[in-house]
């Protein structure tokens, strides 16, 4: 079963498209990351998610409810954490965990239970007395994800989880979120820009000025690249991808710096590529497939480029 089935959404400010003809399957029980650089159409999509954003054409099925239709049913279903700040920084952990469980309608005895296991679960119980305002970036982002785990939710929603946090505090947040995967009781969907996140996932989705360019298990789509490719830099982009064109019948990708060979023998062309250009080229690399390159390779422009 799906968690969420998105079928031929599309969403504009005003005249400005954010997303475009989306059509995405996300699987129950699993980590799924949506992959894009800002400006992609991932916030749009979370907030519509969320109920945040009205459904302006297309439909959104979640955990077998529609969007559209049943709101309140959905939102029941959902914990969500923003990349803004939720917390009250001049209330203990405590405070706002209570604050919380009450919104949700928790009785009591269920307030307390949930509180006291979310705090072990994130590794937080030992600051449920402390302010948040006293708490590092990586500690509030655990006490924002406790927040939107009290009620049980099917559907973890987490738009840019690790913004403003350190590498050690990045390293702390996916130990807890591999925790909450383990139990595969929850589905986890979180959107990030940063490649090491996203190969952490179960699968993803690729998204490009609004519209899904890839889907699928991180390492299936690096190597339905192939093994290698071939990095050129050169003064001359245009004029010397048409003589490798030329000489080795071998298609060649231009980037804005660069040039791009993808070949299931790569390394067999290393040697005759220096022989036959080598005072004009600057460098040449031998790579792995990443999963920038598979944006490189389904849109034609490097990833940090298609930020705006």
């Amino acid at each position: 079963m799906s968690a969420i089935s998105i079928q031929n959404v599309t969403f504009a400010y005003n005249s400005r498209p954010a997303l475009n003809d989306l059509t995405l399957d996300i699987p129950e029980g699993k980590l799924f990351g949506l992959l894009g650089p800002n400006g992609s159409g991932k916030t749009t999509l979370f907030r519509i998610l969320s109920t945040l954003l009205p459904l302006q054409q297309g439909s959104i099925t979640i955990l077998g409810h529609q969007l559209s239709s049943e709101p309140d049913l959905v939102r029941r279903l959902l914990g969500v954490t923003f990349q803004s700040p939720s917390l009250d920084g001049k209330l203990t952990v405590d405070e706002n965990l209570l604050h919380q469980s009450r919104l949700y309608g928790l009785n009591s005895h269920e307030r307390k239970q949930r509180i006291d296991e979310v705090l072990v679960e994130l590794g937080i119980s030992d600051r449920r007395k402390d302010r948040v305002e006293t708490l590092s970036g990586g500690l509030k982002r655990r006490v924002e994800i406790a927040k939107s785990l009290l009620h049980r939710p099917r559907l973890l929603l987490l738009d840019e989880p690790s913004t403003g946090l350190d590498p050690s505090a990045r390293i702390d947040l996916w130990r807890f979120l591999d925790v909450i995967r383990q139990t595969g009781e929850t589905t986890i969907v979180l959107s990030t820009h940063l490649m090491e996140e996203a190969d952490r996932c179960d699968t993803l989705g690729l998204l490009s000025q609004g519209e899904l360019i890839a889907q699928g298990r991180p390492d299936d789509l690096k190597s339905s690249l192939g093994s290698r490719f071939i990095t050129i830099k050169t003064a001359d982009l245009e004029q010397l991808a048409g003589e490798i064109l030329a000489k080795f019948d071998v298609e060649v990708r231009m980037l804005p710096d660069q040039l791009r060979i993808e070949h299931a023998q790569a390394e067999s062309l290393l040697t005759p590529l220096v022989e036959t250009f080598g005072p004009r080229i600057t460098q040449l690399t031998l790579g792995t497939p990443t999963l920038e390159d598979v944006f490189i390779q389904k849109t034609g422009y490097e990833f940090w480029r298609a930020s705006v």
